[in-house]
């Protein structure tokens, strides 16, 4: 057989096809190293998701962003969920623990206010009941008015609380929950107790929602999330956030308002009891690729979450830790004895 001979204008033209060939397979490789791991494999065909809170609410609003990231991902095919309210949790968990018990394919939102609910309520039923697999975000509380009212900043607000806390009424979510201790601490700072507010329970920050705007409550306390469509439209004055930094930049902290007050709302993701170490890993996995996700971090930057991510044996320190320091802070402002 001949030997193939090529011109020099072949070797130059078979050269030039060679690196096109190369730089397209290198972006194609590049292209799929981007791509989010979730879409390899589904990990899970559907998904059942349990809020123990009515819908609108912090709680209700991280399990919802959960399928918002997660189906167009191709973690999970189809979620189901279920909203039972009430008692800052404690009215649903029991119901999440008897039924979905040993379910792999089952998670509950839950988070800080279900901490001080299960001790303000001496609930027989605890997040001891549940399997923590992962923290998600984070969130201060926010301190509204009604747009008509003649709260016009937070000074306005304090002044009112410390001359007769129990003229002001002050919606928020379930008793004992971070908006209750919130208040709490607030009235605390000024030289006045827990026990004398005025405060006004909701079962979660839709309803709370609704009583401000019915003017119903002379100011409410909630995540910034819960209200934010709100402040934005108009309708409600933020005066105050208790954060460390400003959440917004015409709205100052409690701090700087001269209330040492600092609280943060942690949400995160729980799994019933009764599952193997197999199901937790897989769920555990979820939730770490979810939160690796960029469309995830887009997400909490929409929403004004702060990312704040733990999982396996640190959240479930966490969750000991946090359930310590809120009972102390829970006797310290008169709520539990």
């Amino acid at each position: 057989m001949r030997p193939q001979v090529y011109s020099g204008a072949d070797i130059r033209g078979n050269a030039m096809l060679f690196r096109r060939d190369l730089l397209a397979a290198s972006a194609a490789a590049l292209a799929l190293a981007h791509l989010p791991r979730a879409w390899a494999q589904q990990q899970f065909s559907n998904l059942n998701v349990f809020i123990p809170a009515s819908p609108g609410g912090g709680w209700d609003g991280l399990g919802r962003a959960i399928e918002l990231v997660a189906r167009p991902a191709g973690l999970v095919g189809t979620f189901q969920f279920e909203n039972v309210g009430g008692a800052g949790g404690v009215v649903g968990l029991p119901r999440f623990v008897s039924q979905r018990r040993g379910r792999g394919d089952a998670i509950m939102v839950a988070g800080a206010v279900m901490v001080g609910a299960v001790l303000t309520n001496k609930s027989p039923v605890g997040m001891k009941d549940l399997v923590p697999l992962a923290r998600m975000t984070d969130e201060s509380p926010i301190i509204v008015v009604p747009a008509s009212s003649p709260y016009k900043t937070i000074a306005d607000l304090l002044a009112a609380l410390k001359a007769d806390p129990g003229k002001v009424p002050v919606g928020g979510g379930s008793a004992g929950g971070i908006d209750h201790i919130t208040l709490g601490l607030m009235l605390k700072a000024l030289g006045k107790s827990a026990k004398q507010a005025s405060y006004v329970a909701f079962a979660g920050g839709g309803p709370a929602q609704a009583a401000l705007l019915g003017a119903q409550v002379a100011a409410g306390i909630s995540g910034y999330s819960e209200f934010s469509e709100q402040v934005k439209a108009g309708r409600l004055r933020a005066l105050a956030t208790a954060s460390e930094k400003r959440v917004l930049p015409d709205v100052p902290t409690l701090r700087e308002s001269g209330v040492d007050v600092v609280v943060g709302n942690w949400r995160g993701v729980f799994g019933p009891p009764g599952i193997s170490a197999t199901q937790k890993a897989a769920l555990v996995k979820f939730l770490t690729d979810l939160n690796a996700l960029p469309a995830w971090e887009k997400l909490l930057a929409e929403r004004g979450w702060d990312n704040a991510f733990l999982a396996g044996p640190a959240f479930e320190e966490f969750i000991k830790k946090d359930t310590e320091s809120t009972e102390v802070v829970l006797k310290e402002i008169g709520l539990i004895a």
